[in-house]
């Protein structure tokens, strides 16, 4: 163990108290971007002619800054929001707010509406962004013999729809999403100049697919590619009812960033059946064909601008000829296999006999396959190469520069999440006590395991489960959150040369679930198989939270749960389009009031607060909150810095003024001695008196960390607590990462120390913002080789007391995550979580915790 004079360098007494943020944070600043030489995005007027550079854009056409139109004033649209959108009140209590309005006294007014339906017509009214709702009908055209009654056969379905061009050129000219999106593909270099892939326009599919761009189309030099990106699921609204099932299909941008895609994809269409009883081989080929013969119907109006530019007005205000193209599709596995009309068992994106996944392969091609329709027949093709012939033409066979088995995106959810990690080797994990130690105490195990669970310190944006977890129902979010204690799991911004070691670890260490039984006939799962993919996936669209089916499924929410709950169940489907539609109208209007500076005050804030979008700076944090989250994002480009916030610890309004009086209070007798050492490290024998000085529960750490949380910037605001009542519970004293060496990499030059106090303390004129904590040394030169993460153990002295120092609070990088590690012992039943960090004797520092803490902790 070393002593806390080896730690010169976090120790900051006196000198200035600025320093320690330099060189400047984040690497951002340091990165370099190569835009496409062709198609770049270059601004033009209406008419397609290029306009010089530093052109501004035009100004917009807006209405007179007071038409509010279609209502009144800005009072009337935040009501109409307020019980349309975010209150969801029914038309009649609409009606009994109006007429409770209405018998007010004379100076309450008139009430803003009639009624339920003079609200809804008036939202009705908008015509700002309005696409209206379009249909066909679809039916089965083969020949139908003499006396076969089968309903699907004779039955007519209709497909609702928007016009997609219509759509995607709104979301283009949304001011909300002018510093939000890439007007051209582009490569993104590191300080090292080693590619770094992130939003889905710095991977290389978007790059070569510019210059297919270049070769089929006409006059596109100077345009920008404009990738669409679709995703649709099937989703149920109740199991107690006829026609439950709707197949939403959804379309995004992909110009904008990962994160506002997440918060941003509306749903465009929906195309919907009623269920099916009928598993005939026909009925399933019926399905398939009608399948993709509607996706390319509601495409078609896109066809025209995939060949010659469009000119279209976009987010910033200016225009740019925009060239269209099909980009990846958001799917789950049995989504994916339909798409591809590959048979289930098989990979749609290589051709991996479903007999052995993990042998020999090559990519499946649209050209491979009407290769392979040419040759083979029927049972070749589904039994020898996984190929479904029936259906008459893949949707993207009809689009320029289109392959499905290319566009198909990475599923972060069902492959890792859900798939490899939950339904896998969790289930694998509880069969292979079983086999071991039998069903009685494999129980006990599972239980000790909950209680571990449980007993894991609280981490800033980390989910905990106070009573544990049983392995059964879990949603994405209980998967993600246990995968960070439970299971190491590789995300968003590890490098791609991890992810391909990881892999390989893996297949080599689940041989275990095959030797004992438990999975007797191999791994051939598609769903782990898909991960063999994933590298050369990151390379093509960038990092794989932009494109992850989570996102379909949230928006299910939205789309189609929501309005399904707030119409009548009878011929829902009309009134669920309808409130789509006014829910759009409204988020239109709001977006437009937005950008002329309609919308001020209290309301107008609280509007705003409540539409998705990039998390905001959250404010200086005080001791009362008792926030879930400690996590937020900020959209600022600065330094890497932490910040005490001001706010004073509970307790006595003046705390003792004399050291050892405020050591008795703050129950840490050797506090004197850290305190003299931190002002005067040269006179540490010396009684120096405690000059002004004040006690501060919260630092704010703000460091760069591209992932869903963080701002546009790829900022994280981080909330680091050391309080001696934590919600009016426990105390809770977070741990922290300590810059130490910054010529070594990861972990090697980084500390682990607990904070005990934040402070300020004012000595010779000089304010120092500071902390108090204790230290934890490193075991061994490594991590361990078996969960991949370094192990601490806390210093102590000569008497077994943890060794404690004052640092600056400059010193600190950010919050750091320790597991303790449990050893062979079960845990006591009562043990509880706030207890880990003092009743263990070592510690894995958890690089899992989050995306940063995988990147600094290796």
């Amino acid at each position: 163990m070393s002593p806390p004079g080896d730690r010169a360098s976090p120790v900051a007494g006196g000198g200035d108290a600025g320093g320690g943020n330099d060189p400047p944070f984040p690497p951002l600043l340091r990165r370099r971007t190569e835009y496409h030489p062709l198609l770049n995005g270059r601004p033009c007027d209406r008419a397609g002619n290029f306009l010089l550079p530093a052109t501004p854009p035009p100004p917009r056409e807006h209405p007179p800054p007071d038409d509010y139109s279609p209502y009144d004033d800005h009072l009337d649209f935040q009501l109409a929001d307020l019980l349309y959108r975010r209150v969801q009140m029914s038309a009649g209590a609409i009606d009994e707010l109006m007429q409770n309005w209405a018998a007010r006294p004379e100076s309450a007014g008139d009430p803003p509406f009639a009624d339920h339906e003079d609200l809804y017509s008036t939202i009705d009214a908008t015509e700002i962004g309005h696409v209206p709702w379009q249909s066909f009908e679809v039916t089965y055209n083969q020949p139908i013999p003499p006396g076969d009654t089968t309903p699907w056969k004779t039955k007519s379905y209709t497909v609702h729809f928007r016009d997609p061009r219509k759509v995607l050129q709104n979301q283009l000219a949304n001011p909300d999403f002018k510093l939000e999106m890439d007007f051209a593909p582009k490569r993104v270099f590191g300080e090292d100049n080693s590619r770094q892939y992130e939003d889905f326009m710095s991977g290389n599919w978007a790059w070569r697919q510019a210059h297919s761009a270049q070769d089929i189309s006409v006059n596109t030099h100077g345009s920008t590619f404009f990738p669409i990106i679709l995703g649709s699921d099937k989703t149920t609204v109740s199991v107690a009812t006829g026609q439950n099932e709707y197949y939403p299909l959804y379309m995004s941008n992909g110009l904008v960033y990962n994160n506002v895609r997440r918060a941003h994809c509306n749903a465009l269409f929906l195309k919907v059946s009623d269920r099916e009883n009928q598993d005939s081989a026909e009925f399933r080929t019926f399905r398939r064909n009608l399948f993709h013969g509607s996706l390319r119907h509601i495409l078609e109006s896109l066809r025209p601008a995939m060949t010659v530019p469009e000119v279209t007005l976009f987010a910033d205000g200016h225009y740019r000829r925009a060239i269209y193209g099909l980009g990846p599709y958001i799917a789950d596995y049995p989504e994916q296999v339909l798409l591809a009309c590959t048979v289930q068992g098989w990979c749609a994106r290589c051709t991996a006999s479903n007999k052995d996944l993990d042998g020999p392969s090559g990519r499946r091609s649209q050209p491979h396959t009407k290769a392979l329709f040419d040759v083979f027949d029927h049972k070749t093709l589904w039994d020898d190469y996984g190929v479904i012939p029936d259906v008459l033409v893949l949707f993207t066979w009809t689009f320029p520069w289109a392959d499905i088995h290319e566009l198909l995106s990475p599923d972060l959810l069902h492959q890792v999440i859900k798939g490899t990690f939950k339904d896998h080797l969790v289930t694998w994990a509880g069969e292979y006590l079983e086999q071991v130690h039998g069903t009685a105490a494999a129980k006990k195990i599972m239980a000790d395991i909950d209680r571990r669970i449980a007993a894991v310190p609280p981490f800033p944006g980390l989910r905990r489960f106070p009573e544990g977890r049983g392995f059964k129902q879990w949603t994405g979010e209980d998967s993600k959150a246990l995968m960070k204690v439970y299971l190491p799991a590789i995300e968003g911004h590890a490098t791609l040369l991890d992810i391909d070691a990881a892999l390989a670890r893996y297949h080599s260490e689940r041989k275990i679930f095959e030797e004992s039984g438990v999975c007797p006939n191999g791994f051939c799962l598609p769903r782990q198989h898909s991960l063999t993919h994933y590298r050369y996936l990151i390379q093509e669209f960038g990092a794989p939270n932009g494109l992850c089916s989570s996102i379909t499924e949230s928006k299910h929410i939205k789309a189609v749960k929501e309005p399904w709950r707030r119409s009548s169940r009878y011929e829902a489907l009309g009134q669920m389009l309808t409130i789509n539609d006014r829910l759009d109208k409204l988020a239109a209007a709001r977006v437009d009031f937005i950008e002329r500076g309609m919308l001020l005050g209290p309301m107008a804030r609280a509007l705003a607060a409540a539409v998705p979008a990039a998390p905001a700076e959250p404010p200086p944090p005080g001791p009362e909150e008792d926030e879930d989250d400690d996590l937020g994002g900020s959209d600022e480009r600065t330094s890497r810095e932490v910040k005490l916030a001001r706010s004073p610890v509970r307790g006595p309004p003046s705390l003792p003024r004399n050291l050892d009086s405020l050591a008795y209070h703050l129950r840490l007798p050797t506090f004197p001695t850290s305190y003299t050492i931190f002002v005067r490290p040269d006179h540490e024998d010396l009684d120096i008196p405690l000059a002004d000085y004040q006690g501060l529960p919260i630092a704010v750490a703000t460091f760069y960390a591209p992932s869903d949380q963080s701002g546009l910037g790829g900022l994280l605001h981080e909330r680091i607590r050391a309080v001696r009542s934590w919600r009016g519970g426990a105390p809770r004293f977070d741990c922290v990462f300590v810059e130490h060496d910054t010529t070594k990499p990861g972990f090697r030059g980084l500390l682990v120390a607990r904070v005990l106090l934040f402070m300020s303390v004012k000595h010779e004129g000089i304010e120092y913002p500071c902390a108090l904590v204790t230290w934890f040394s490193a075991i061994g030169d490594g991590p361990c080789p078996d969960v991949g993460m370094w192990m601490v153990e806390p210093d102590l002295d000569d008497h077994d007391d943890r060794i404690m120092d004052i640092i600056h609070i400059d010193s600190i990088l950010r919050a750091a995550h320790l597991l303790p590690i449990f050893g062979d012992d079960f845990l006591p039943r009562h043990f509880r979580y706030y207890s880990s960090l003092d009743s263990f004797i070592a510690f894995y520092v958890n690089k899992y915790a989050d995306h940063h803490s995988h990147e600094i902790a290796f």
